[in-house]
């Protein structure tokens, strides 16, 4: 079976699966050894990191252009789903939620978004799936954000709109109800 030979072009926004979208700035030739060889030059802003990455080695590395809008509408709608079972030990569901944050296939994001999402304002999370569910929202929100041209913060609060995931609480609010008004508490 042929497998469909990847093509990038500078300038295009492409998903590497561990560290999630990049700008490819170019294509250049290295020679190592006696060897010349091609490599794609992404830059990841957000982490600060430029990565060279084989040309021969792209489609190997899990490097992909961009989901289309329609396939990342289908993964947040896999989003809203129900939790998977978890008769796992957490140990080995971390372990499972990481790999599927690393592959970088929006629909794997979406089961760890679906499956560690507070479904509602008082329920608690562990540090550790705290960690995991924002991890795996903030690569669905990159490239969601990419592909709705808008920035990281409004996809993320987008995807979380759409998902019905409560905001958290602020402890420190007060209800307009509950003020006390020193004037009118004195007249009585």
């Amino acid at each position: 079976m042929p497998t469909k030979k990847l093509e990038f072009k500078s300038g295009q926004y492409v998903v590497y699966p561990t560290q999630g979208v990049g700008k490819l700035l170019r294509v250049e030739e290295q020679t190592i050894g006696d060897q010349k060889i091609k490599m794609l030059v992404i830059d990841f802003e957000r982490n600060h990191m430029t990565l060279r990455v084989p040309l021969e080695r792209a489609e190997i590395s899990g490097l992909r252009p961009l989901s289309s809008a329609k396939k990342m509408d289908e993964a947040i709608a896999a989003a809203k789903g129900k939790a998977g079972a978890k008769r796992m030990i957490w140990a080995r569901r971390a372990a499972q939620y990481e790999d599927n944050i690393n592959s970088g296939d929006p629909m794997k994001l979406a089961e760890v978004v679906r499956d560690l999402q507070r479904r509602s304002a008082t329920d608690t999370m562990t540090f550790s799936a705290r960690q995991l569910y924002l991890r795996a929202l903030e690569r669905m929100a990159q490239e969601f954000a990419v592909l709705h041209k808008m920035d990281l913060e409004a996809a993320s609060d987008k995807i979380e709109d759409i998902l019905g995931v409560p905001k958290e609480i602020d402890l420190n609010a007060v209800d307009e109800d509950d003020e006390i008004d020193t004037d009118e508490s004195d007249e009585e």
